[in-house]
């Protein structure tokens, strides 16, 4: 196909989160025709499944730019720019709007299961580049179907795959066995059937990150009412001064309020801090659930188990592309050292663009939280700058692709070795998800409706 025929077909963008959305915008303002692919039923799939969580970003960081414009005409009203969205009020209020304003642009049900060169495989070098991309596609009760697409921009996030609580990043043995009382996300309580299961119980929460912070806050709220309730927050390492986060020095006031709530959880007796528990594996004692350590102590029973240990990116269906990515973080490798959690936080994240999410597959682009691989702490306002950027190349506009401008919040607590200064910690993010979960974009999944969370 020639370069021509080429450019006459859509961009292929995978997910209709909060950066896929703003990716076709972006798309619409070139003049470049976009094809969202949602797996879900409706917009932000991801974000709905967080819906209680609120962001810890307020409502003037989470809007595109380019996306308010298509917005504008239909008559949508901005919210206040100064309050903080739920994953919900997200949802409701800007993506499923920017969603039907996309229109037909935009396909449910639909899940992508490959991606590749059209009539090469992996391994083939002649004509590569000359070739668009197919895209392989289940389409909900309606079989399959390939894509033809001139280029490919991943914003499917990391949602879908949690990480396990087992230290080496594998599953703790006795992990899968015990799934019934084990859960990956941030408990809503506002549902009964959920409040039942941890009220007046003992939960063990695993995790260092935002996510852990909103479930301690969670669960303390439910102590006042339900007596017992009880919470054993697993550290795989120590106590530092910067375990709760930046607090009044973090300059996203939310994130470090949320830091704070998880500190006072812990201050008034409804949760204990177990530090340097590194997960080997989940015993059965009777109707409790034990936790070992790989030192061999083991933590008094529980009833329940909150892993939030980060999220991973999906790259099973992108096996026939030629992706550059980090070894650690599973992130692209110009990207992967300004990203790195041993160093930054999202708020010393260099800005960046096209250069650091290229690959050696000219035309596919991983975006928003799926960007990071394994890294947490992802800003929305992080991953609309990237699909500028990505969208400019794209147009075959490189002085505004290669023009990165964007101003990111300091957490606090970031200097010498930044907000992680242990390579071991345990660094989970959000997505949910910072922005979200999340999903999608990790959210730096922040905290219930009653408190703030995400970025």
């Amino acid at each position: 196909m020639n370069a021509l025929a080429t450019d006459q077909l859509p961009v292929v963008v995978i997910g209709a989160g909060p950066t896929g959305l703003a990716a076709a915008a972006h798309l619409v303002e070139r003049g470049i025709e976009p094809l969202v692919l949602e797996t879900g039923p409706s917009a932000a799939g991801a974000v709905r499944e967080w819906a209680h969580v609120r962001l810890f970003s307020a409502w003037g960081e989470v809007i595109d730019p380019a996306a308010e414009k298509l917005l504008a005409p239909t008559g949508w009203v901005r919210p206040d720019t100064t309050t903080y969205p739920t994953g919900g009020d997200w949802a409701e209020h800007y993506l499923q709007p920017l969603a039907d304003v996309l229109g037909d642009k935009v396909r449910y049900g639909a899940t992508v299961t490959g991606v590749a060169r059209s009539g090469r495989d992996r391994l083939v070098d002649s004509g590569r580049d000359e070739q668009p991309f197919t895209v392989h596609v289940e389409l909900a009760g309606a079989g399959e179907e390939r894509i033809t697409a001139r280029a490919v921009i991943d914003a499917s996030g990391t949602w879908s795959v949690p990480s396990p609580m087992g230290a080496d990043g594998l599953p703790a043995l006795g992990e899968k066995a015990a799934a019934d009382h084990v859960s990956y996300r941030v408990p809503d309580l506002r549902d009964p059937a959920v409040r039942a299961r941890y009220a007046g119980r003992r939960t063990a929460v695993i995790g260092s990150g935002a996510s852990a912070f909103t479930a301690l806050a969670h669960l303390a709220d439910l102590a006042g009412d339900e007596p017992g309730t009880h919470a054993a927050w697993i550290l795989r390492r120590g106590i530092t001064g910067s375990t709760y986060g930046g607090g009044e020095a973090d300059q996203l006031p939310a994130r470090g309020a949320l830091g704070l709530r998880a500190r006072a959880a812990v201050e008034e007796g409804h949760a204990s801090a177990v530090t340097g528990f590194r997960t080997q594996a989940v015993e059965r004692d009777g109707e409790k659930l034990v936790l070992v350590a790989e030192d061999g102590r083991r933590l008094d029973g529980v009833d329940e188990v909150i892993v939030l240990t980060g999220f991973r990116p999906d790259l099973s269906f992108l096996s026939e592309i030629r992706l550059g990515l980090d070894e650690r973080l599973q992130a692209p490798t110009e990207l992967a050292p300004l990203i790195d959690p041993n160093v930054h936080s999202c708020g010393t994240v260099y800005p960046h663009g096209v250069n650091e999410l290229s690959h050696p597959e000219q035309g596919v682009y991983l975006v928003g939280m799926k960007s990071y691989g394994r890294a947490p702490t992802f800003l929305a306002m992080t991953g609309y700058e990237q699909v500028r950027s990505v969208t400019a190349a794209i147009a075959g506009d490189r002085e505004a692709a290669e023009r990165v401008e964007l101003t990111l919040p300091e957490t606090g607590v970031c200097g010498g070795a930044g907000l992680f200064d242990d390579p071991d910690a345990d660094q989970s993010g959000e997505g949910g998800g910072c922005c979200a979960a999340p999903a999608t974009l990790r959210i730096g999944i922040g905290a219930p409706a009653a408190a703030s969370g995400g970025c």
